[in-house]
């Protein structure tokens, strides 16, 4: 197996559309390092490690959120979007973090949750004590209940965690909430609203950052009337996502980054969108010029391992984001989904959804780690943006046999404890040593937030690092090479069917996803994610190739 290492620039590049072909690394900021040894990860523990990111290879950094915060639904319920939680450190630590970041030619992302937050925010506090008909109760969706003593919810609306999504205050009014009580959703047809996050987005920008994954960016508005989806035409999609008037908001916010990348060129400011749900048009619309700038591509991240599937998948994400000229992104895993080594190792695995996690289902965790390899090559070849997931640069699995009271998730509490969640991919990285806790509270022994299994002890960074077979090193060569793709059109080329082919300039990608050894096209090999056969590419392994 050969692999070129290239030396990256230790300053940020002035590159005028970085982010349209970028690497983009998700830190899980509880489950990365812990600076401080009480066994949570934080801001200390990530400036500590950052030198794994710039080994790695990656441009960008996606910091899960770290503001101030109950921690009903990990952070994602925020009270107070200025400030940084004290769990993770503060405020000046952050912009620290943000400048060493530069100095490595690391750009950050920050995610923004502008759909709901905490049921702790001063504003939800403010409204739930002022009262029906107030202006603080017009933030959020307040409304009357139904039935003769109004206690109905006001309409069918569910939680995506389980059970109604409408929970009621003292006063007998109900307030929706997409997903735990704890995270009132916003009313974004409110200028009140509209203006906050506009400060809220200068204030991070002020600070340095480049760009912002925005949480739930399909949900901010919903239908006028908040009607039943019951009495809706069949198909027509949940009245509380993908509604006309969130482009506006867009349009507003895009208009925000424009002028900051104005102001300083060669550090593109840009949004990410979590987009869930329209169809291909329909999700183009959201990557026009004047709106977001690209999108998580959920139809891949769910997509089987099977060879017509993925190439269907890979043909209607060029095509739909061709619609507005817009760079596609390649996601094999978030902090939301269980990861891709046991996703890949389940023999029956025909696909995956947030509600679908299969714990339980057995999994061969070789298979998994060879396909995870081959589907990191898969993806980062592909034309557009790629994003990794903390821990899938080791070949970390699934902890499906966490102890039930020690899961953090509000999935399991909301579900009745029918759905595990999604603690087991959140499980606190191992960076070093031959037992827990792998070296993540740096020296210290104290115990994680979520145990680490004795399994990992083969799978550390350090155990990882100089090993040419091992997954970190694949990862550090893939990223390399990498950039050579350019942003060079994709054209697939004659393969049986169970195979992947297609070439982007000078390089040629070939997926074997069959069950016999496929025949490589003439060419130098640059990379494979696993040995060949005889000059033959085995089943689940991907090569690279020199033209």
């Amino acid at each position: 197996m050969k692999a070129i290492q290239h030396k990256k620039e230790t300053a940020l590049t002035n590159s005028a559309a970085w982010w349209r072909t970028a690497a983009i690394y998700q830190v899980y900021p509880r489950s990365f390092a812990d600076g401080n040894g009480d066994g949570v990860g934080d801001v200390a523990g990530i400036r500590a490690r950052l030198g794994h990111l710039k080994t790695l290879g990656i441009d960008a950094i996606w910091f899960s959120p770290w503001y101030s915060s109950p921690m009903a639904d990990a952070g994602y319920d925020v009270a107070d979007y200025r400030d940084i939680d004290p769990i993770f450190g503060t405020l000046a630590e952050v912009e620290a973090l943000i400048g060493e970041a530069h100095d490595l030619g690391l750009r950050v992302i920050v995610d923004i949750v502008p759909n709901h937050c905490s049921d702790q925010h001063a504003w939800f506090r403010a409204a739930v004590a002022a009262g029906p008909g107030s202006p603080e109760r017009a933030r959020f969706h307040f409304r009357p209940g139904r039935g003769a003593n109004g206690d109905l919810p006001p309409n069918d609306w569910q939680s995506n965690f389980g059970g109604s999504g409408w929970t009621r205050v003292p006063d007998g009014e109900y307030y929706f909430h997409m997903f735990a009580p704890e995270q009132p959703d916003l009313n974004w047809a409110n200028p009140a609203v509209v203006e906050e996050f506009d400060d809220i987005l200068r204030f991070w920008l002020d600070r340095g950052v480049d760009g912002f994954r925005i949480d739930v960016a399909h949900g901010l508005v919903k239908a006028d009337g908040l009607p039943d989806i019951s009495s809706l035409e069949p198909g027509a999609g949940k009245p509380y996502e993908d509604q006309p008037g969130v482009h506006a908001i867009y349009r507003r916010w895009r208009a925000i980054a424009d002028e900051y990348t104005a102001a300083d060129p060669k550090r593109e400011r840009v949004f990410v969108g979590e987009i869930v749900g329209p169809d291909p048009e329909g999700f183009a619309r959201y990557l026009r010029s004047d709106e977001l700038h690209s999108a998580f591509n959920f139809d891949f991240l769910f997509c089987p391992w099977e060879p017509a599937r993925l190439r269907t998948v890979i043909d209607e994400t060029n095509a739909a984001h061709a619609l507005v000229g817009a760079p596609p992104t390649w996601v094999l895993a978030n902090h939301d989904v269980t990861r891709v080594v046991t996703r890949y190792g389940r023999l029956d695995y025909t696909g995956f959804g947030f509600d679908d996690r299969r714990h339980g289902v057995p999994s061969d965790l070789e298979l998994g780690t060879r396909r995870a390899r081959a589907a990191a090559l898969l993806s980062m070849a592909l034309p557009g943006g790629v994003y990794v997931y903390q821990g899938d640069e080791l070949g970390l699995w699934e902890v499906e046999d966490l102890d039930d009271d020690l899961r953090q998730d509000p999935i399991w509490e909301r579900s009745g404890h029918t759905e595990r969640g999604r603690d087991g991919c959140r499980v606190p990285l191992p960076w070093s040593g031959d037992q827990p806790p792998f070296g993540f509270s740096g020296q210290g022994d104290t115990e994680p937030w979520l145990p680490q299994p004795t399994g990992w002890k083969d799978y550390t960074a350090e155990a990882q690092d100089g090993d040419p077979a091992s997954m970190l090193s694949l990862y550090r060569a893939a990223l390399a090479v990498r950039p050579e793709f350019g942003d060079a059109p994709m054209a697939w080329l004659d393969s049986a069917p169970d195979v992947l082919a297609f070439r982007r300039g000078d390089l040629i990608s070939v997926s074997n996803l069959g069950t016999e050894p496929a025949a490589l096209p003439a060419g130098t090999i640059v990379l494979a994610s696993g040995p060949l056969d005889d000059g033959m590419v085995p089943s689940d392994t991907t090569v690279w190739l020199r033209a």
